[in-house]
């Protein structure tokens, strides 16, 4: 009789282990010319890699890790922007055992000092823009600088793949939530979560393959940036990252690299759409529109579908600790959405098991979305009860409200902490923002729950204005009472210049609900 293999060992030895390093090496033996990352910079300048260039650089990265004794188990931060050489760090890092954790460049010296304290980096890596930022927030930490010296160090390095200890059970990324209603937190991520459940997901579920091109502007720094970085390169895909996130130049990158994918926010598809070179010669090759955080206009899907008859929309949804991806749903027109409601984001991906509870645990129409699926993080970074209190019961609470139709279709209705409770009542804020940002001189809105005598939490409305608009206050009450039950009317409308936000569009309702307000 053969003796019993040792599966831990298996785990970790090339032979068997399943890590997203390997993925690279793989890519690099199969694929060596295929273009992996396209990069544009504030000159306009392009360049690119291949995935076997690819492998090579993370390669030396992660000798250099080695030299600097980074082990598996470290933290490595970086403080960069979008662009090859933090993918290639990425990948280095991870063929050590180490994690990845990316910080926020929009951050000031209190917030980074603050973020970099929590994840314990073993050393933070970052552009020279941001170096004095970083050495002001954490002047103990070991700095490595991008740059000529940088260079010079990797030239010194080999190419080989690194020997190193990796489990497909450790740490990949350390990425931090947006922390739109209080402190981010620390999501911990292990590889195997992208190599069985996340890319698979990716696949059946947003029909991802090695043929997308994709028009990549999420920032690395969160998990859309970081987490769809991975799942693209682990499937071979091309990521094409501009400068920026601007109509124009997102408009000439399209065109010249041919994009096929975009995921986008449906404010990014409207100015696409309003800007002077939009056409079928410049956006013909995009097949795939993905969008969340609301839905397209009716006067969006009619201009894309004039100018990329091909293409096909999806809406979907996620968090960072569910690896990113949890829901998705596909239109070519708006008909094609269940009841024409605009809060659907689809049904669950293959590898998701979800419940919608009520407070009880019980199952419910309208209630708490819980998920159970191989994609779940470790944990939160160094904080064991608000774990033990988001995957309690056996499932993930992921704190979104949402509703279930007899299909399966889901429908999101508002962050359980953004629910507001108003004279005994609970009030959605994100149906009463879908109502403001209908009033025609309201661009946008947002909507908190704040202290009040009476009524518990006062329903209130932040507006920000259309160009050229000047909203009365007393007008917007009045139509928000046509269209609202009494109790979710807001008591008070403040009009803004602009709400705050974090770098991917999200509203910092924490921010509003701490605002000083005249009264």
């Amino acid at each position: 009789m053969e003796p019993t293999p040792d599966i831990a060992w298996q785990h970790r030895a090339p032979v068997g282990r399943a890590t997203i390093g390997d993925q690279l090496r793989r890519h690099a033996r199969t694929r060596p010319h295929k273009v992996a990352l396209v990069a544009y910079d504030t000159a306009g300048a392009r360049s690119q890699i291949t995935y076997g260039e690819l492998d090579r650089r993370a390669n030396r990265f992660a000798h250099l890790l080695l030299s600097r004794s980074i082990r598996r188990g470290d933290v490595v931060a970086v403080v960069a922007r979008n662009g090859i050489d933090v993918a290639a760090l990425y990948y280095g890092t991870l063929k050590v055992g180490a994690a990845m954790s990316p910080v926020n460049v929009m951050f000031g010296e209190r917030e980074m000092r603050e973020q970099l304290a929590h994840a314990e980096p073993a050393v933070v890596v970052v552009a020279g823009e941001f170096a004095d930022r970083v050495t002001a927030a954490a002047p103990g930490l070991p700095l490595l600088t991008f740059g000529d010296a940088l260079e010079r160090s990797l030239a010194d390095q080999p190419d080989t793949e690194p020997l190193a200890d990796v489990d497909e059970h450790d740490v990949a990324m350390l990425v931090y939530t947006s922390g739109t209603e209080a402190t981010p937190k620390g999501v911990l991520i292990q590889h195997r979560n992208y190599l069985i459940s996340t890319a698979p997901a990716w696949g059946w579920g947003l029909e991802t393959g090695p043929d997308d091109t994709w028009l990549f502007v999420m920032p690395f720094h969160t998990i859309s940036g970081l987490g769809s970085m991975t799942t693209l390169t682990l499937m071979g895909a091309t990521l094409v990252l501009p400068a920026g996130a601007g109509a124009a130049h997102s408009l000439e990158v399209i065109a010249r690299e041919r994009v096929t994918v975009i995921a986008q926010t449906p404010t990014f598809y409207l100015a696409l759409a309003g800007a002077e070179a939009f056409g079928p010669g410049v956006v013909g090759a995009v097949r795939r529109c993905l969008t969340y955080g609301g839905q397209v206009t009716p006067a969006v899907v009619e201009a894309w579908s004039a100018a990329a008859p091909g293409a096909r929309w999806g809406t979907y949804w996620g968090q960072s600790e569910l690896s990113q991806l949890g829901t998705v749903g596909w239109f070519s027109t708006l008909d094609d959405v269940p009841g024409g409601d605009p809060t659907w984001i689809g049904k669950p991906v293959t590898h998701l098991e979800a419940r919608v509870v009520d407070a009880d645990g019980n199952d419910a129409e309208l209630g708490e979305l819980v998920c159970r699926s191989p994609s779940v993080m470790l944990g939160y970074h160094r904080e064991p009860e608000k774990t033990r209190h988001v995957m309690r019961g056996g499932w993930l609470h992921t704190g979104d409200i949402v509703r279930v139709d007899a299909d399966g279709n889901l429908f999101f209705h508002d962050r359980l902490t953004d629910v507001i409770k108003s004279g005994g009542m609970n009030v959605s804020s994100q149906e009463v923002e879908r109502v403001l940002q209908a009033h025609p001189s309201v661009l946008r809105a947002a909507v908190v729950g704040r202290p009040d005598p009476v009524w518990s939490e006062a329903v209130t409305a932040f507006v920000v204005p259309r160009s050229g608009a000047v909203p009365d206050r007393d007008a917007i009450v009045a139509f928000c009472r046509e269209q609202l039950a009494v109790f979710k009317v807001p008591k008070a409308v403040h009009v803004v210049p602009e709400l705050p936000v974090d770098a991917q569009g999200k509203i910092l309702k924490r921010e509003l609900r701490a605002l000083e307000l005249p009264r």
